[in-house]
């Protein structure tokens, strides 16, 4: 009788059993784990990308361009608590057309969990990624554009492109996510987003007034020290980007060092032979190139993979910024198109012929017998970069409207933004 009962209680608990197994579980591990990897990827903007784009800046702009970096991520972190998480994240009214759930993200309690993190800490981390989305676009700018403007156009554009972007490739209700478009931490969303977006400003803007004159970083040492932050930052970019902590997080650190490596080594040996020089500009940019590349393959592809991945991103983005930003005479100050565009566009192509089943069953590449996953990720790249470019023009034409015009004066370029924008120099030499 007393075993009946038991077999009889263990029956009547299996259903109660089976939907707790259902539902959301928060882990304490992949929590820590994501909580590290928001910090480093924080650690990119005010200070990774900060030191790199200033370090090649002019030393008359230096601290604008510091400025712009942190100033943009401090915009960027507002604005997206405000409104732009509930956007990208939040309501899908069906098709490309988002919605939102609340403002400064009250709708979200401390007990909800998204996967096995709080979806707070997920809030979070995402926070960091339209940070820095936002700050690379700088680099296409400095040295001509009023800070009162770009304060303006880094609010408007997370709303407008950012936003919409993160939500149809990233959230569970996105078109471009349906469709199957693989972008395991940013290639579409960051990088190509960010690439076209400056060469858009670029183009309307305007180009220096010395464009085409020799321009001599103000510290090369900066932009190395920059790079190397980055590339810390980035593992927990990449890695972070599973949100667990579990072996495809591991894997997508070791392939973004691969990749890392792969591209700097085939921009030093593609500049020497051009050159006849090493240049640590050269290595910097080359390490950013592949870092780049690997950002929407680094949950997909095995180490094969990320070597060739990074190759490939050295080679592109070295011509990209050597021969075909000469060719067509546009004027972007920090190669953000010939970097971040190219190498991601690169990637998010490299992300359909390598992704391993392998690796991760959610991916399945040509070299794996599904050739259609390339379509489908050119599919994502060209909905990218008609959006952001329509929507960049659009924003940047209200930012200047609100700020009677986008660029400084001439005589405030020539005597440099760290004084006319701020009052403040980078080196008191005198």
């Amino acid at each position: 009788m007393r075993k009946r009962l038991l077999y009889f209680l263990a029956l009547s608990s299996l259903p109660s059993i089976l939907s707790a197994e259902d539902e959301a579980v928060l882990n304490t591990g992949d929590t820590a784990w994501i909580i590290v990897a928001t910090t480093l990827v924080m650690l990119m903007t005010p200070a990774g990308l900060a030191l790199f784009y200033g370090g090649m800046a002019r030393a008359k702009n230096l601290l604008n361009t510091i400025a712009m970096s942190v100033g943009g991520y401090i915009v960027a972190g507002l604005v997206w608590v405000i409104i732009g998480f509930s956007i990208a994240f939040g309501t899908d009214l069906g098709g490309g057309i988002v919605g939102f759930d609340g403002f400064f993200l009250t709708n979200i309690g401390l007990d909800q969990v998204h996967g096995t993190i709080p979806e707070i800490l997920f809030a979070t981390f995402q926070l960091t990624f339209a940070g820095i989305t936002l700050a690379l676009i700088s680099g296409s700018l400095i040295e001509r554009l009023k800070f009162s403007t770009w304060l303006i156009f880094s609010a408007l554009w997370i709303i407008a492109v950012y936003a919409p972007i993160a939500h149809w490739v990233w959230s569970e209700n996105g078109w471009l996510a349906k469709d199957g478009v693989l972008d395991f931490a940013g290639g579409t969303v960051v990088h190509i987003n960010a690439g076209i977006a400056g060469l858009v400003i670029v183009l309307l803007l305007g180009k220096r007034a010395d464009f085409g004159k020799a321009i001599f970083p103000s510290s090369v040492s900066f932009t190395v020290l920059g790079a190397i932050l980055l590339w810390f930052g980035w593992f927990g970019f990449n890695g972070g980007s599973e949100l667990a902590a579990d072996a495809i997080a591991a894997n997508a650190v070791l392939v973004t060092n691969i990749a890392a490596s792969a591209a700097a080594l085939a921009w030093l040996i593609i500049e020497y032979i051009t050159y006849k020089k090493f240049t640590l500009i050269g290595i910097a940019s080359g390490i950013v190139a592949g870092l780049v590349a690997i950002t929407p393959a680094a949950g997909f592809v095995d180490t094969i993979g990320a070597f060739v991945i990074g190759i490939g991103a050295g080679v592109l983005s070295f011509y990209a910024v050597n021969y075909l930003k000469r060719a067509l005479k546009y004027d972007d100050s920090l190669d953000v198109f010939g970097v971040h565009a190219i190498s991601g566009i690169w990637g998010a192509i490299a992300t359909g012929i390598f992704a391993n089943p392998a690796i991760n069953s959610n991916g399945v590449g040509l070299l794996y017998g599904n050739p259609s996953q390339v379509l489908i990720q050119i599919e994502g790249i060209v909905v990218t970069i008609i959006y952001t470019a329509i929507g960049t023009a659009i924003v940047f034409g209200i930012s200047s409207l609100i700020t009677k015009g986008a660029r400084v004066d001439s005589d405030a370029e020539s005597q440099g933004l760290d004084e006319t924008e701020h009052g403040e120099r980078a080196f008191n030499l005198r």
